[in-house]
């Protein structure tokens, strides 16, 4: 078990069959899926709604349906609501349970990759809008994280990518142990999503609401891979496809900028690269269209380019107004 503090208390993360997970809900859980993880996993006793896949549900017209099922089932502020599938379930639920009668708990049971290593713990859940991935969320803490790596066993090989992607981002971040494990491509993940939760737990822990900018390095990127899955109408990259371009981007830029030790750009391409993971995207975009969704960026403050950066492999920090051209200069690499 790891245990996440944070400013309202601490939830724990356990590692357990799903099928425990889903036996030991709260007798008033009301579980809401998507119709990918429903063909997997069925729940007994708990009412549950099934959602479309894909980043398009994560959305305020779904938000708004999922009020609206749990207000009609007679959910209740002493209610459990529970985020069973991947990133944008746990997104989208975690934020429903925010809003819903101003707060009611929530537990999350990530059956992707991504969403074991990164989404799923720390609280962070939101919505997209057409100006910007995540532009509208909140901060609300889920109650417990239950974690079953067996779900993995259904991912594709490109979904299971996907979330290699995050992985990687922390071994660049900030654990070149972890750099090396992963360049043997260990079949066991166990111990590395443990790895990636444990870094994140700690990061949260300092810097719960991302206002010391230390929280900012889990952000590595994802400032341009957030603006190409915007730009790309969240259909044509993945999550973690997205961020494994941006990183490799990003990495162009922290050595054109001085701030990222000279070679970094070739280590992080030739990785991800041998992860089966994107390093560039070949069909045309405007590189003015995708500044302008960077400047909407949670992290850009009035419209000023903000960016999380390696100095190294294993160093991270943020780096504010990062001029425009730069920017521009960087885009070239797409």
């Amino acid at each position: 078990m790891i245990e996440v503090t944070h400013s309202q208390g601490k939830y724990p993360i356990i590692f357990e069959p799903l099928q425990n997970a889903l036996g030991s809900l709260p007798e008033d859980s009301f579980v809401v899926t998507d119709e990918n993880v429903a063909q997997h996993y069925k729940t007994t006793n708990q009412k549950t709604l099934t959602l479309p896949p894909g980043e398009q549900t994560k959305s305020l017209i779904w938000l708004e349906r999922i009020a609206a099922w749990l207000a009609n089932q007679g959910a209740s502020r002493k209610s459990t609501v529970v985020a069973l599938g991947g990133g944008v379930i746990g997104d989208l639920v975690g934020f429903a349970a925010a809003t819903y009668m101003r707060g009611v708990p929530y537990i999350q049971i990530p059956t992707t990759l991504l969403a074991q290593v990164d989404s799923s713990v720390g609280g962070k859940v939101a919505v997209d809008i057409p100006e910007g991935k995540n532009l509208v969320g909140a901060f609300h803490a889920p109650i417990k994280v239950s974690i079953d790596p067996g779900t993995l066993t259904t991912l594709s090989k490109r979904q299971l990518r996907n979330g290699m992607a995050e992985v990687w981002k922390y071994a660049f971040i900030m654990d070149p142990e972890l750099l090396a494990k992963l360049k043997t491509h260990p079949d066991d993940l166990k111990p590395i999503i443990q790895t990636c939760i444990e870094h994140k737990a700690k990061i949260v822990r300092e810097d719960e609401f991302e206002t010391e900018g230390i929280r900012a390095i889990l952000n590595y990127g994802h400032t341009i891979g957030h603006a190409l899955e915007q730009a790309t109408g969240y259909r044509k990259l993945l999550h973690g496809e997205a961020i494994s371009i941006g990183m490799v981007i990003e990495a162009h830029l922290g050595e054109q900028l001085g701030i990222t030790q000279r070679g970094t750009v070739d280590e992080v391409a030739q990785c991800l690269q041998a992860e089966g993971l994107p390093t560039s995207y070949k069909e045309p975009l405007p590189p003015e269209e995708l500044i302008e969704v960077m400047k909407r960026d949670k992290k850009a403050s009035r419209g000023n380019l903000t960016f999380s950066l390696l100095t190294q492999i294993g160093g991270c920090k943020l780096v504010e107004n990062v001029p425009q051209n730069e920017v521009l200069h960087a885009l070239k690499k797409l």
